[in-house]
């Protein structure tokens, strides 16, 4: 049987179990959520089980990494069923923080991440990831784990909130879990459940479009505009998909190349529905 799942709303509760973890030397993971998990969700938690001897999941859909006419009021928030998969995924603590305690009346404070955050996701949604860094950087004073877990399948944030541990001398180590997809390839997201049967049909227009790409990669093909096309004549067969973009960006940078020398992220966005749907591909040469 797992072991009973310990919910906290307080910092200073919080605090308390973490703290009582220390005194006994036991690591803490950290797995930051908008709830709505799923699988890929679970697999986060299982790899920071192994991490680490205890495991805090926060379920916090934060208002700043929306934008005015986003979907922030209809994203999905089933509550009684987030907890039965923390409860079966073995986590230690549930931390569902309310907006007051995480932008207490007053609040001045965000964080930003120069040169990372207004490209691809950043230049379709302006201020989302000033809203992001901001969240996650009071998420992890709150919590201050040894390890924080993100996932691959949104490889701009990850590198962001990398490069803001990094830059901001945070102690704490930050790994990435693998995008956990489908039998099909769509990779799994919260979003989803927008979508309707026939719409969940062509979601896989992504995923195709990256292997697409990964094809030419695999054959020898070093031409980023090449790739991109192949790309996007595989998105265009599925005419419910509503491109926004393709890029094939350094893995580093996200700044555009012309040719693949190095690793890259070939990175892809696409509305469908009311869903707006992400994926990408991180590639090197052998």
């Amino acid at each position: 049987m797992p072991a009973r799942l310990a919910r906290v709303r307080d910092v200073a509760d919080l605090r308390r179990f973490v703290a009582r973890w220390r005194r006994r030397g036991e690591r803490v993971a950290f797995v930051p959520t908008m709830g709505a998990l799923h699988a890929g969700h679970v697999s986060l938690m299982q790899q920071a089980r192994r991490s680490a001897r205890r495991v805090v999941v926060s379920i916090f859909v934060n208002p700043l990494q929306f934008g005015p006419h986003e979907d922030f009021s209809r994203y999905p928030r089933p509550a009684a069923r987030d907890r039965r998969l923390l409860e079966d995924a073995g986590v230690d603590l549930l931390w569902q923080p309310t907006v007051s305690t995480i932008y207490p009346p007053g609040d001045r404070t965000r964080v930003q991440v120069e040169g990372l955050s207004d490209v691809l996701e950043g230049a379709s949604r302006p201020g989302h990831y000033t809203g992001v860094a901001t969240v996650v950087m009071r998420l992890l004073a709150a919590v201050q784990p040894d390890v924080l877990w993100l996932g691959q399948k949104d490889a701009q944030q990850a590198l962001i909130l990398e490069r803001m541990c990094t830059d901001l001398l945070l102690p704490v180590q930050v790994r990435r879990g693998a995008t956990v997809r489908e039998p099909d390839g769509l990779a799994l997201s919260s979003r989803n459940a927008y979508l309707t049967p026939r719409q969940r049909q062509q979601a896989v227009a992504l995923s195709q479009g990256l292997a697409a790409g990964r094809a030419l990669l695999v054959r020898g093909e070093r031409s980023a505009a090449r790739i991109v096309r192949a790309v996007r004549a595989e998105i265009a067969c599925y005419p419910l998909m509503r491109e926004d973009y393709v890029a094939l960006v350094d893995a580093r940078t996200l700044a555009p190349v012309r040719a693949v020398q190095g690793r890259i992220l070939l990175a892809v966005a696409a509305r469908i529905g009311r869903a707006r749907l992400i994926d990408n591909l991180e590639w090197s040469p052998r």
